[in-house]
């Protein structure tokens, strides 16, 4: 449906494009970004995915920027001029950013031509993943009222569509909805003793690049050590390791140095690797749309790829009782907002737009609290327009020189050894004179020939001196008070729609329990049916689809094509060759007995399509 969403928005008319994951969302907003005169404005509230896409734009000569939390005043401004002056074809920038001060000054010069709403659902209270900023877009709107919207998402159930389309003030609006099902994709739920074992299996039959998805961090851990001890690359990744370590993980498992990354839900989000063939879950996700979406990241070159769900009864005993724990009671939430202000010692009536460093386990220790109670009260905060609190920001150094010309020139002849470091700063970053900007350790150190911790003790003196405004990278959580520190007893909650949003969870719960103990229905027509998309056909290779082939398959048929198969003997088969000599078997039946001999390992089929006899060739043995 690309070419037909691009025509609809070219043509001026809103847009709302769903389109399931791997279904090249980007495509339709930056085809009519280029085709259209003037800037594409992006709204995103993932920054990796931010930066990923403007790398990406940049490399193909296309001209874009990011507006992010990384970024200084100083910086913000200078690219908000740019962007005025026509310097970028597209703008990207986080929903919080549109209500700055500074945005809402520049954006009425801001050539806009379009205007992109990228994971759309987050408009939607009644959705998985809500962030209140996002209902403020329609603000934007209003100001740039000629100008086409495109609202994207990969993962809106019906309730939620409905909501995006009234929330944004959509209007005369096309609405497209690419099939949610994948026809190469085959999901599987396995109920299982040892999740290891099973893991170790999978990887053992199915060759290629491969996701396993656990729900906390020390298991990432301790199933990527086990699979090492099995001969399989594989390495861990989650949101609590320093971005530069992250960066690294993310590099080998895509350059394919990595076979195997067992991670949290933190990994995937905007990663371009169309080749992984399985995408296991080790735990079962609180809801179909983050499995969906997760499950997704197989077979996005079109290629037969496995998604599978490993599961225990106590999976979903434990899903079952984690609505109370999510959703803690008001009078919970305002004894944790208490606990939380007088540990960064925000008086009331303060703290309005600083960010404070939170380290969540001293701070669970201190208070004697549960750090998931924690978590989960931090996110109602977010979503109640408190607070925002981000696992895994990072914001980079930033220095300001606060000594004049004839004080640095004083400086560098009585410290000759910082000389180096203070031209490169100056040299290097326009500005820094009169504004805080950010600085790359690395960047001056490349420049300087110094390590990055030499680096960092250059700025550590320079700032012990007075020459400069020194604030040290951060890559701890944080949170930022949006609004200043209420008295906790008065701390305004919505009860009503609290509530909703509870009964809405406890509901994508049961659906998910649903979806995992569905021993009969085909799976893909089950997730298509979630998101609206009403296809009565079933996929035909997911477990419960085989598992119903099965039944209908005579063991006459099977020892048929068996016995085609030893006929060939070392010579490798395909399917089009066996439809031919087995003429009355159907396509369906012949998968059917292939999936068979498949896990009883008497074939081999490889992905290029051929099929191999590795059995005994003798059909008395079988």
């Amino acid at each position: 449906m690309q070419e037909e969403i691009i025509a609809s928005v070219v043509a001026g008319n809103d847009t709302l494009a769903l389109l399931p994951t791997g279904g090249g969302k980007s495509i339709c907003f930056q085809v009519p970004g280029i085709l259209l005169d003037g800037l594409c404005l992006v709204i995103s509230p993932l920054i990796a995915l931010m930066r990923d896409q403007v790398d990406s734009l940049n490399n193909k000569g296309i001209p874009a920027a990011a507006l992010h939390s990384g970024l200084s005043y100083y910086e913000v401004k200078k690219l908000l001029k740019e962007a005025a002056d026509g310097a970028f074809r597209f703008l990207y920038c986080s929903p919080e950013r549109l209500e700055s001060k500074l945005f809402t000054d520049y954006l009425p010069v801001l050539p806009v031509s379009l205007l992109v709403i990228d994971e759309a659902h987050c408009i939607s209270q009644w959705g998985y993943d809500f962030r209140p900023p996002y209902l403020r877009i329609a603000a934007t709107r209003k100001q740039l009222p000629d100008i086409p919207l495109i609202a994207l998402t990969a993962s809106a159930t019906p309730i939620v569509q409905e909501d995006i389309v009234q929330k944004l003030e959509l209007k005369k609006t096309a609405v497209f909805r690419q099939s949610f099902e994948r026809p190469n994709l085959s999901y599987s739920v396995f109920p299982v003793e040892s999740k290891l074992n099973k893991i170790i299996d999978i990887l053992q039959k199915v060759p290629g690049s491969s996701i396993v998805y656990c729900n906390n961090r020390r298991q990432t851990k301790k199933v990527a050590e086990a699979l090492l001890l099995q001969g399989i690359a594989a390495d861990y990744y989650h949101a609590g390791l320093a971005q530069p370590v992250r960066e690294m993980k993310q590099q080998a498992w895509i350059q394919n140095k990595v076979r195997t990354m067992v991670c949290t839900n933190a990994f995937g989000m905007g990663i371009d690797k169309p080749d992984v063939r399985v995408v296991i879950h080790h735990d079962v996700p609180e809801c179909l749309e983050n499995y969906y979406q997760e499950a997704g990241r197989a077979g996005r070159d079109g290629k037969k790829a496995y998604a599978v769900l490993l599961y225990r009864q106590k999976d979903l005993n434990d899903l079952l009782a984690n609505a109370a724990k999510k959703f803690p009671s008001i009078k919970v939430i305002r004894q944790v907002y208490q606990a939380i202000a007088d540990y960064l010692q925000i008086p009331v009536g303060n703290g309005e737009g600083i960010y404070y460093d939170f380290d969540l386990a001293a701070f669970t220790q201190h208070f004697k609290l549960e750090s998931m109670l924690v978590i989960h009260v931090l996110k109602v905060l977010e979503q109640e327009d408190h607070i925002s609190f981000a696992e895994n920001i990072f914001l980079p150094t930033q220095i300001c020189f606060t000594a004049n010309r004839e004080g640095l020139d004083l400086f560098e002849k009585t410290y000759p050894h910082l000389e180096p470091v203070i031209k490169a700063l100056l040299r290097t970053y326009e500005g820094i004179i009169d504004n805080r900007v950010s600085v790359y350790e690395q960047q001056i150190g490349k420049i300087c020939r110094l390590k990055a911790d030499e680096v960092t003790a250059a700025f550590k003196e320079l700032s012990k001196h007075g020459i400069i405004e020194y604030l040290p990278k951060k890559e701890t959580p944080q949170i930022q008070f949006l609004m200043n520190r209420a008295p906790a007893a008065y701390l305004s909650i919505q009860q009503d729609a609290y509530l909703q949003r509870k009964k809405l969870y406890e509901e994508r719960v049961n659906t998910m329990i649903r979806y995992t103990r569905e021993l009969t229905g085909c799976r893909s027509r089950f997730i298509a049916t979630y998101f609206g998309d009403d296809s009565d056909k079933p996929c035909g290779i997911c477990n419960n689809c085989l598992n119903d082939k099965k039944k209908h398959l005579t063991p006459q048929e099977l020892g048929r094509l068996q016995s085609v198969l030893i006929q060939y003997g070392t010579t490798p088969i395909r399917i089009g060759q066996l439809e031919e000599v087995l003429g009355q078997l159907t396509e369906a039946k012949i998968w059917t007995a292939l999936n068979f001999l498949q896990s009883e390992e008497k074939i081999r089929i490889t992905e290029t399509g051929e099929i191999w006899w590795i059995g005994s060739t003798s059909p008395a043995d079988q």
